[in-house]
């Protein structure tokens, strides 16, 4: 009779020990450091289904087991998901019944067209492209940003911000607005935005054209002050980088005369003023940079004829005709020995 209760005893101890083993022992099976997972459906056979797929664990009926045991099923809700390598079955478990989603980075550069936001926020959220579209082509929607369609744009300061997978766009689009305004409100951007005579979604405007005709932040500083004489002068911006928006190609190299009769409102060649909205998201050193414009007298700028990406400014017609001719024959003697090749 000892013998058999003696029996009885090792065996449950070996029971318990391998079921414990099962439970507490590392069972994600991924090789890097960690490995993440996106829950659309709650239920038991998609989550199990995901969980295997992703190799977050490698037995079922033990999963099954511990989550129908910790209920998790009802507390559950979609979302993403990271797991360190070497987590137990209880690890996960627990991670899921208290939602510990993890937070997923919207990193905003350059950006020239809404359905650019919309696939930046389709490929890392759970928000549908269409949707994002229907949203920022609403005025309805944007309203209480006091922006419209065309001026969407200016509620993006370009910066790196964390979300959570399922956050709807509707928090996403408040957050973005109250980091708008925050940027505003910091280093005197508002004041210099009044001193040089423009609205915040002015001075954005046009960092967005002296963003894409440059990349050096010194003759940015020039060409902003350029951009600035021409408006306070009532003359025509005159952007070619607003042509290539008109037209729908930014790999244009060359802007010709053709061109310049789109009839588009983002046409400056042809309408005076700024665009009624940004052509891109400008980087907040430029922001700072048309903030900070130098005084000058320069009404023309045109690229150097050696192509070193800086332009030549001038304050008269007759020297900006004479450089700007020196860049056009550069330009026709390139494009000459290109097709040659």
């Amino acid at each position: 009779m000892k013998k058999i209760i003696l029996y009885i005893f090792i065996i449950v101890v070996l029971i318990t020990s391998i079921f414990s083993w099962l439970i507490f022992s590392p069972t994600t099976k991924f090789q890097e450091k960690t490995n993440s997972f996106i829950i659309t459906n709650t239920d038991k056979t998609s989550v199990t289904e995901v969980l295997i797929e992703k190799k977050i664990i490698s037995n079922k009926s033990i999963f099954l087991l511990v989550a129908n045991t910790m209920n998790i099923w009802e507390k559950l809700k979609p979302g993403k998901f990271n797991v360190d390598k070497g987590k137990n079955i209880v690890d996960i478990v627990r991670m899921l019944k208290s939602n510990k989603q993890t937070e997923v980075k919207l990193i905003i550069n350059k950006l020239r067209l809404k359905e650019d936001f919309a696939k930046l926020v389709s490929k890392n959220f759970s928000i549908d492209s269409t949707q994002v579209m229907q949203f920022i082509t609403s005025n309805d929607s944007l309203q209480p940003y006091e922006v419209d369609t065309n001026t969407v744009f200016t509620l993006f300061i370009p910066d790196t911000y964390s979300f959570y997978w399922n956050t709807s766009l509707r928090k996403m689009m408040n957050r973005l607005n109250d980091e708008k305004n925050n940027f505003w409100n910091k280093n005197n951007r508002l004041k210099k935005a009044e001193a040089i005579g423009f609205t915040p979604n002015q001075v954005y405007i046009l960092a967005s054209i002296v963003e894409e005709e440059t990349n050096y932040n010194d003759d940015r500083a020039k060409i902003a002050s350029v951009y600035i004489n021409r408006l306070n002068k009532s003359m025509a911006l005159q952007a070619c980088p607003t042509i290539k928006y008109a037209m729908r190609n930014f790999a244009l190299t060359r802007i010709y005369e053709k061109y310049l009769f789109n009839s588009s409102p983002y046409n400056t060649y042809r309408v005076k003023g700024l665009p009624p909205g940004p052509i891109c998201t400008p980087s907040q050193k430029c922001i700072d940079i048309v903030l900070s414009a130098p005084k000058t007298d320069y009404l023309f700028f045109v690229a150097n004829a050696n192509f070193d990406g800086y332009h030549h400014f001038s304050s008269n017609y007759a020297e900006h005709n004479k450089y700007a001719k020196e860049y056009q024959k550069a330009l026709d003697e390139y494009t000459a020995r290109k097709n040659k090749k």
